[in-house]
């Protein structure tokens, strides 16, 4: 569930849009009044009030907004203000322009082709090849950063259209699990063709009965088991596993490894507020307290500060 708090009665489009450029207009800006409204917005909302802004102003927003803010703030600001497609598409061209290969920008792909609807992943192909000139599957084929057997699973994933009902094949689900079982639990092989051909291929409502049958098959999550193949591979296909099914799981680790240790990682805290503040930050919430033994907003608080943490706290929303 989302934990995005929209006020009551809502103000117009134009109204919002009107008092978002009165905010930036003149000596500072008010970045209150910028939380205020693009914080307390859907996606929907945010889109018309872009379009309202644009078509009033003759400006785009997300240019004003860049102008007039910096720092994480301003990342934060425009990341939640861009149209949910074009945000993860340039996301995932950050990622593969890294060329580091490593498991944070990994995770980013992964978030990207199983965190949400296959809608939204054909959205995102879509706007890739838009902005950029080139597919997003031939870009991750290409890239020379994710080394074999993870490029082949990325490209599966990313190029993956899945089915969106909620029908399941029963069947269908304990004859894969054991496929599955025989592969990484027997064998230890996580990189099989089959693995890959189920993971990137069936629905998450078939996924989900398939993992069901693998635990009471064999007596252990699939992830666990896939934890014992220690590997790149086995680590992001342990995320790809979360993502499609417990996507709370994987967020809720976002959050906590971002916070961790020296130093924040507001690039990756960012990303993972943002990017689920209109979907299942309300899952993320319940699902970090229970692992870690403490809650989102007391964690941010303690390692962020300014109208950054202004942004951040408006998204998570209210804990007990």
């Amino acid at each position: 569930m989302a934990t995005i708090a929209v006020p009551t009665p809502l103000p117009s489009p134009a109204a919002d849009a009107e008092s978002l450029r009165n905010a930036m207009q003149g000596w500072g800006t008010d970045e209150k009044a910028l939380v205020e409204i693009l914080g307390r917005r859907t996606a929907a909302q945010r889109a018309e009030i872009r379009r309202a802004y644009a078509s009033v102003y003759k400006e785009s927003l997300l240019t004003r907004l860049d102008s007039e803010l910096s720092s994480h703030f301003q990342k934060a600001m425009i990341l939640l203000t861009t149209d949910p497609a074009e945000r993860d598409a340039k996301l995932v061209r950050a990622a593969l322009e890294k060329k580091r290969g490593d498991d944070k920008d990994a995770w980013v792909l992964i978030e990207a082709s199983c965190a949400s609807t296959p809608d939204h992943l054909i959205a995102v192909r879509r706007v890739y090849r838009s902005l950029f000139g080139c597919s997003l599957e031939e870009d991750v084929a290409a890239s020379s950063a994710f080394q074999q057997p993870l490029r082949t699973l990325l490209v599966s994933l990313v190029r993956s259209y899945r089915y969106a009902e909620e029908a399941v094949d029963v069947d269908l689900a304990r004859l894969e699990a054991a496929t599955l079982a025989e592969a990484i639990w027997r064998k230890k092989q996580p990189q099989g063709s089959e693995v890959l051909r189920i993971v990137s291929t069936r629905s998450k409502s078939q996924l989900t009965a398939t993992f069901q049958c693998y635990k009471e098959e064999h007596g252990s999550d699939i992830e666990q088991d896939i934890n014992n193949c220690s590997s790149q591979f086995a680590r992001m296909l342990k995320i790809a596993v979360w993502c499609l099914t417990s996507p709370e799981k994987h967020f809720a680790e976002v959050i906590r490894y971002s916070i961790l240790g020296l130093g924040t990682d507001e690039d990756a805290l960012t990303r993972a507020i943002v990017t689920r503040a209109d979907i299942d930050m309300k899952n993320i919430k319940e699902e970090y307290k229970v692992r870690f033994k403490t809650t989102v907003t007391k964690d941010v608080v303690g390692d962020c500060s300014g109208y950054y943490l202004d942004i951040l706290l408006a998204l998570v929303g209210s804990e007990d």
